[in-house]
């Protein structure tokens, strides 16, 4: 009797150990079952998640795929702008250019019509210059540079300062330079023409021009001597006065105008002409005179005259 119910109990403590696993088990079951619908779920959010980033992410591309479109699009119309903003600024230079080359022309023009085109020409004995024409402006020469600093002698007003300073430098160099003659109008060549005649002759033509033909007349031309000579003499040319001159007038645009063996007038060393800065150093370095160039050449220079 006691044997069939320990049995009995064993019977029934393992039906209840089964029971037991079995309820344990399935609520492991049921527990990984939740598990599973849960994570199902989540995993479809994931994938939701995934498929909106994705579209999100195709959308964006296409967004960037127009960007670069369009910004590929506006690198070329700049590009086309800087194009053409360097063509309009080649333009607005060529123009620059072209206004200041008419700007000079216009200056060149205006320079020229208040120049007389008389002072550059060849007068003796070959233009004539009328009894009218009298320089635009003369001005009086300093007395301490005149031989006799009682006299009026005048001169083109343009010419006064290079005629100053070549002056000013002959004395800073202990030069003795003076001058007997400067401009001369047309009525005072013809008195000093008759009054040459008379005591000369015809071989007055030799050194006196008639009038009309006169470099003086321009009021560009000075005859210079020294306070021990005071006078025209070709014995001029020895002294240190003519040296110097030779040496430094063309610095300051003044010229021999008849020098030994000219086809015009007997050899003058004392007679210098005016001819401006340019000129005079041309003829200096070409070791030429002013007669030895063609009118046309020094037509060029006129522009020039007055520049230092």
């Amino acid at each position: 009797m006691k044997k069939l119910q320990w049995r009995e109990l064993l019977i029934i403590g393992l039906i209840l150990l089964v029971l037991s696993g079995s309820t344990y088990g399935w609520f492991l079951f049921s527990n990984f079952k939740d598990m599973e619908v849960t994570m199902e779920s989540e995993i479809r959010l994931l994938q939701n998640s995934v498929r909106v980033l994705r579209e999100k992410f195709t959308s964006t591309t296409e967004v960037n795929s127009e960007l670069v479109t369009e910004l590929n699009q506006e690198r070329g119309v700049s590009n086309n702008l800087s194009q053409d903003l360097q063509t309009e600024q080649a333009k607005n230079t060529m123009f620059e250019s072209q206004i200041k080359e008419i700007s000079g022309t216009v200056n060149t023009l205006q320079k020229l019509s208040q120049t007389d085109e008389e002072l550059l020409s060849k007068y003796s004995k070959v233009y004539f210059l009328n009894e009218n024409f009298i320089p635009q402006l003369l001005t009086r020469i300093n007395a301490q540079y005149l031989l006799d600093n009682t006299a009026t002698k005048q001169i083109h007003a343009s010419v006064d300062p290079f005629l100053s300073a070549m002056m000013e430098a002959a004395s800073k160099d202990g030069i003795d330079l003076k001058i007997v003659s400067a401009y001369r109008s047309f009525e005072d060549q013809a008195a000093v023409k008759t009054g040459y005649k008379v005591l000369y002759g015809s071989g007055a033509n030799q050194f006196s021009a008639d009038q009309g033909y006169s470099e003086h007349q321009l009021g560009t031309t000075l005859d210079f001597t020294t306070t021990k000579l005071r006078s025209l003499v070709t014995s001029f040319d020895k002294t240190d006065a003519y040296a110097w001159l030779s040496a430094h007038a063309y610095t300051y645009g003044f010229v021999l105008s008849y020098p030994k063996e000219n086809v015009y007038y007997q050899y003058e060393p004392w007679h210098w002409r005016f001819v401006g800065v340019q000129l005079a150093k041309r003829l200096h370095d070409e070791n030429k005179y002013f007669y030895d160039l063609a009118q046309r050449d020094i037509n060029e220079y006129l522009i020039t005259i007055f520049d230092r």
